[in-house]
Order: structure tokens, then C-alpha cells, then sequence
């Protein structure tokens, strides 16, 4: 990871807290309140701070075994009763400060790993209920090639479009539901029924939003190019393209427009 970071020049502007799986339990507990206190040092100077937790499962983990050395009594999966107030006090350290105090904030990205895709664990579910929403990745979907592999029916925001630009909400708004449509049309025509014609043409239509949502590896997009690619679909411009080349298509229109109309582009 320190590597990536180096080669893309982020090292300038990121800080590293490692406590690994060869540390004692108490480092591996006390590193993420080393991290963030060195993102609230940041955000009270009026900066703004992104902390990832990598991975709150295993801080939980440290902090069992600590609890139970010190003999306190067990709960549910023997972890100790107050893991969630544990938790919920440590992200909650995340905010924006008024101007009074000097602007800055810190947005807090906690990773935790799930048994087997399992979300209803302990540890998952207190995440959940602590965060303004989750993303879930999927294995199957991973192991199919669609990545990022991004679970449409698990994955839940509860800010919603309050936190997307006009621009976004414009072209995204039918996404997740074209997508759900999609999954449970996929999953109907494996037993072999025949579709009508809507039907299938639901089913190339999502094929089509899966093929332009696949990101490569260490690949980003600007917005610019987010929302070029999904006015390209809704507006039913990739419909005509043989699959394998749609994805291939949007990036160059993206990068045609934003050369065309650079002073439209250029501020975001």
C-alpha cells in the first residue's frame, strides 16, 4: 500500500498508523485513536481529513482478547458488552467544525470484513447502524469480474441524493432500480423461461450500466466523466455498441468533451 502511495505521490499528503497482525493486541486496539487524533490535530487547523479504518473487525478482535485477559465477563460471539460504545464513540470523533472554529472536518471510512458475506454478524451489524450508510462488496460478483464489486441491493446510503450534485442526480436517479431489475431478471431467465420483449430489453440495458460501471485497477474518473458515462446510458446512446466496446466508447467521448468544451469542464 505504502508503495502505491509513493508512486502516485499521496505519501505528501497522507499519514500511515500501522499496528499489524504481529503487534501486541493492546497497539492493534490503541492505533485507530492514534489516527484519529492525528486527523483532529488536521481538522482543527481547517483542513479537511479522510481516515480509513482498515479494519474495525480485527480492532475488535484486539479488543476482546483484552477484555477477556482482563476477565470481564462475555457477550454475543464473546465479544465484550461495550464493543458498540467502543465503536460509535470513535467514529463519531468525525464531524464538520463551524467556522467559528475553524471549518476544517473529517470524514471517517470504516473497513470491516465480513464471515463468508455474512452482514448480519455482530461487528457488521453495529457498524451499520453507527455509519450514514454502507457499501457491500461481493465476492460473487468479484469473483465474476465486475469490479468494483459493489452489492446494488445491500449497499444502502441513508444521506441519499442531499449529498449528490444537480448534475449527478439528473443521470443517476434510475440507476439502482434499472440495476435491481436487472439481477432479478438475470436470475428469472436461468431456469430457461423465455422473456418478452421488455424483459430482455431490461436485461441489455443493465448489461450494458454493469459494462460502464467495471473500473480497472488504481483507475479513477472525475466527476465529469462519471456523469458523461451515465448520460451516455440513460440516454440510451450505448444501446447500439457491441458490448465489449462500450465501456471503450464513453471514456473517449469523455475525454472528446472535456477537451471541446474545456471551459465548461475545467472547474470541477
Amino acid at each position: 500500500m505504502s508503495y502505491l502511495l509513493e508512486k502516485n505521490d499521496a505519501l505528501d499528503y497522507t499519514i500511515i498508523v500501522e499496528a499489524n497482525a504481529k503487534e501486541m493486541p493492546l497497539y492493534q486496539f490503541l492505533a485507530p485513536y492514534a489516527g484519529c487524533a492525528i486527523g483532529e490535530y488536521f481538522m482543527s487547523q481547517g483542513k479537511d481529513v479522510l481516515i480509513i479504518y482498515d479494519d474495525l473487525s480485527k480492532h475488535a478482535i484486539a479488543y476482546r482478547e483484552l477484555s477477556l485477559l482482563l476477565k470481564r465477563p462475555p457477550g454475543r460471539e464473546a465479544y465484550p458488552g461495550d464493543i458498540f460504545y467502543i465503536h460509535s464513540r470513535l467514529l463519531e470523533r468525525a464531524g464538520k467544525l463551524s467556522a467559528e472554529h475553524g471549518g476544517g472536518s473529517m470524514t471517517a471510512l470504516p473497513i470491516i470484513q465480513t464471515q463468508e458475506d455474512d452482514i448480519s454478524g455482530y461487528i457488521p451489524t453495529n457498524l451499520i447502524s453507527i455509519t450514514d450508510g454502507q457499501i457491500i462488496l461481493d465476492t460473487g460478483l468479484f469473483n465474476g469480474g465486475i469490479r468494483p464489486a459493489v452489492n446494488i441491493g445491500l449497499s444502502v446510503s441513508r444521506v441519499g441524493k442531499v449529498a449528490q450534485t444537480k448534475a449527478m442526480r439528473e443521470v443517476s436517479g434510475s440507476l439502482k432500480l434499472e440495476l435491481a431489475q436487472y439481477y432479478e431478471l438475470l436470475a428469472f431467465s436461468q431456469f430457461g423461461s423465455e422473456l418478452d420483449k421488455t424483459s430482455q430489453k431490461a436485461l441489455d440495458r443493465g448489461r450494458r450500466a454493469i459494462e460502464l460501471l467495471k473500473q480497472p485497477e488504481h483507475k479513477t474518473y472525475s466527476f465529469v466523466d462519471q456523469v458523461i458515462f451515465l448520460f451516455l446510458l440513460k440516454e440510451n446512446f450505448l444501446n447500439k455498441l457491441d458490448l465489449d466496446k462500450v465501456r471503450d466508447f464513453a471514456v473517449q467521448f469523455a475525454s472528446y468533451f472535456q477537451g471541446a468544451y474545456e471551459e465548461y469542464t475545467q472547474k470541477y
